[in-house]
């Protein structure tokens, strides 16, 4: 077998319709386009989801939730992230920067919040944009402070 002799599997291949070419091709005239009405003319586009005048799908079906434009998203560390962080680099300042630094965020367009799980067992002084009461609790409980940016 060579390169010239590939060839696409037979019927894989159709001729594309050449319209408005005389009415000796078959399709003249009208151009498969029928007479008169918007879809004849030039600029007519089907609007998306238009289903011949008949309720169109996106009507008939019920509607339901609600996405709220002003919702904060958190990117979330829990304390015993927090807790494995000041064990291997010996830290006792975690911010947002020195978080992502350290590869736990990865992004800082996202507000953090620390939260509660874990058990922590530094005394450590964090700076974020939000902690969750238990967090806060157990941050202070050690003589650390949590200070929201």
């Amino acid at each position: 077998m060579f390169l010239h002799d590939v060839k696409p599997a037979s019927g894989s291949v159709k001729k594309s319709k050449r319209i408005g070419r005389g009415q000796g091709s078959g399709r003249g005239g009208t151009s498969t386009r029928g007479h008169k009405g918007a879809g004849s003319r030039s600029g007519y586009k089907e609007k998306a989801g238009f289903e011949g005048g008949q309720m169109p799908l996106k009507l008939r079906v019920p509607k339901f939730g609600f996405k709220n434009p002003f919702r904060v998203e958190y990117s979330a560390i829990n304390l015993d992230v927090l807790n494995t962080l000041a064990e291997t680099h010996k830290v006792t300042d975690v911010t947002p920067e020195f978080l992502k630094e350290h590869g736990i965020l990865s992004n800082l367009k996202n507000p953090v919040k620390v939260l509660g799980r874990g058990e922590l067992k530094h005394k450590l002084n964090v700076k974020v944009h939000a902690f969750s009461a238990s967090a806060k609790s157990a941050i202070e409980a050690l003589g650390g402070t949590a200070e929201v940016i």
